[in-house]
């Protein structure tokens, strides 16, 4: 069986996405970046052939991205949403990753699978404390995301602590856009 990648994105409607972001930049600009952020991804993800990509998204139904499998989120809190993603593909090594990463690429997801090779996860950490991909091999702890303070600094120090002793990757350092700060930082490294 092949290895999957789950994206997980918010259905891009105005006022629906990037809400932090959107109360410096405007919801419009917030939606634009989203909508940039989805359709890269899409296109980085279509050349792969190493890996199925599948787009679990929130909201109703829709035909974007077309060409490419969807899902639809669960409700709850976003570890619970993603331990459901997870356990959508019980016998896979999966990875998930968010959509507000410019600098996330191909090479970043191949190395995530060669890491879940040696552990029993991986995780790509974020400069503000969480993190922008998480993967688990098919033998998954059962509640890796419980009581983890989620949009802090303390997101993936509280993943890892639910994981231990299990062996953890970690994979490069990168920053997700949450803040105009972040986009501007993006824009000015020709991220986007």
């Amino acid at each position: 069986m092949r290895d999957v990648v789950v994206v997980f994105a918010r259905t891009p409607r105005l006022g629906t996405v990037k809400r932090r972001l959107a109360r410096s930049v405007g919801a419009r600009a917030a939606l634009q970046f989203h909508r940039a952020m989805l359709s890269r991804l899409v296109r980085a993800v279509r050349r792969e052939r190493r890996f199925d990509t599948v787009f679990a998204l929130t909201g109703g139904a829709t035909r974007w991205p077309r060409g490419v499998a969807r899902i639809r989120q669960e409700r709850g809190d976003l570890g619970r949403r993603m331990e459901h993603a997870f356990r959508r593909f019980p016998r896979r090594r999966v990875v998930l990753v968010g959509t507000d990463i410019p600098a996330l690429g191909a090479a970043d997801l191949r190395a995530a699978f060669r890491a879940l090779g040696r552990t029993t996860a991986v995780f790509g950490p974020a400069e503000d404390g969480g993190f922008w991909l998480a993967g688990f091999g098919p033998r998954r702890p059962a509640r890796p995301f419980a009581g983890v303070r989620w949009s802090s600094r303390h997101t993936l120090a509280d993943t890892l602590a639910n994981l231990r002793p299990r062996p953890v990757a970690l994979l490069r350092r990168l920053r997700d856009v949450d803040t105009a700060a972040d986009l501007r930082a993006a824009r000015e490294a020709g991220l986007c």
